[in-house]
């Protein structure tokens, strides 16, 4: 497997999708056809919406069931699993290795043409499998010209331009001839083509990616906020405050500045700072109900999932938000981002502030399930979904 990985990675960009394509479909020869899950049922009503085939952070079933509160509208979401992934909830999937494999492909699409009026494609990545193509292009036009109404949805990464980004941010993780900076400048660049020549609608899950897709349409972040409610303790009733952090992404959190300045605080016996990693999202709302104060991200400018669930759990939560994410979020909304703003200079003397000051951290912290039940309990999302699926126009 090293070898074969070795020699992919010296091969020119196509041969290598078309190498891992086959390496895909070889390993699976060993599943039998049988062993998928089954299709779910064709749904009667007259708009049948699916999302994938990301399922990011749970987001693409998260907007099904906001969508199936729209009368006449039912949806489904399907996921690409794969393995060492976190799994969310999701209405079906298939493993990766059944991703590159023809006879699930073909399934796949004829189930698809034959079962929904409007397709969200999630990250521009392919929805029928893994056939060699770099992006779903191919497959939304199979779609469209199966007369389904296609829709385009990105969660951050996938669309944000790493070079605009540095010049809008002080603090963004994006420096040139960094690699992961480049391999991201490239996939935003491309991406950036396709929405333009696609000219399909288009949604973005954060309102800072307004910036990289003018044109695009805020499809706000759902969560079930009594999950994380019910499992939320009373704010500093332990022996020391705790701070949790959760590095989903070290890089783009800026978990190094994050470390270093809570560890320096857990060491002098201020706080417990605990580095949540490797906890199914099932279990999160427990870990994330026993801390106090959940420190986010210091790099980006935006908040997302994370911080929502945080919030709804009537945590404090300290984040870099940033100015221009709250006056977008203010003129959108008419709503006050209820994050404690703070960024790696400052994280140090915002911390201690609040434990400080408790009753008014508290006080910052009271206000956060109220902002995520009008904001993120999928109402807004599913107002957000209505003209895309109540128009029965394709391209």
């Amino acid at each position: 497997m090293t070898v074969t990985r070795s020699i992919r990675e010296h091969l020119p960009a196509p041969l290598a999708r078309t190498a891992g394509a086959v390496r895909r479909r070889l390993r699976g020869v060993r599943y039998s056809f049988a062993q998928l899950p089954a299709f779910p049922p064709v749904a009667t009503t007259p708009v049948r919406m699916l999302v994938g085939p990301t399922n990011s952070a749970g987001q693409g079933h998260a907007w099904t069931q906001a969508a199936q509160t729209i009368p006449g509208v039912s949806a489904v979401s399907f996921t690409l699993q794969r393995k060492a992934q976190f799994q969310f909830v999701h209405d079906y999937g298939v493993p990766l290795a059944w991703f590159g494999q023809p006879r699930w492909q073909r399934a796949q699409e004829q189930h698809i043409a034959g079962s929904y009026t409007h397709v969200m494609v999630e990250s521009l990545r392919p929805i029928f499998g893994a056939r060699g193509f770099p992006d779903a292009s191919p497959d939304i036009a199979t779609m469209v010209d199966a007369g389904i109404n296609v829709s385009l949805l990105f969660h951050g990464s996938d669309i944000r331009l790493p070079s605009r980004h540095a010049k809008r941010e002080r603090w963004s993780p994006f420096v040139a001839g960094d690699e992961l900076t480049e391999r991201l400048e490239t996939q935003a660049c491309r991406h950036a083509e396709l929405v333009e020549s696609l000219g399909l609608p288009v949604f973005v899950s954060t309102v800072d990616l307004l910036d990289d897709v003018p044109d695009a349409q805020w499809l706000p972040v759902a969560i079930d906020a009594s999950r994380w409610q019910q499992a939320a303790r009373p704010l500093f009733t332990g022996e020391r405050p705790v701070v949790a952090h959760v590095p989903s992404n070290a890089k783009l959190k800026g978990t190094e500045q994050i470390d270093a300045v809570l560890t320096r605080l857990h060491e002098s016996g201020a706080i417990e700072y605990r580095r949540i990693t490797g906890v199914p999202h099932d279990r999160m709302p427990s870990v994330i109900g026993d801390a106090d104060i959940v420190v986010d991200q210091l790099r980006i400018g935006l908040y997302g999932v994370a911080a929502a669930e945080a919030l709804a759990a009537g945590r404090i939560v300290v984040s870099y938000v940033g100015d221009a994410v709250r006056h977008r979020m203010r003129s959108l909304t008419g709503r006050e981002v209820p994050i404690v703003e703070a960024d790696p200079d400052t994280l140090g003397d915002v911390v201690t502030g609040l434990i400080a000051d408790r009753a008014a951290a508290a006080e910052r912290a009271g206000a956060g399930p109220g902002y995520v039940a009008e904001l993120h309990d999928g109402s807004r999302s599913a107002a957000a979904l209505t003209t895309w699926l109540t128009s029965k126009e394709t391209l």
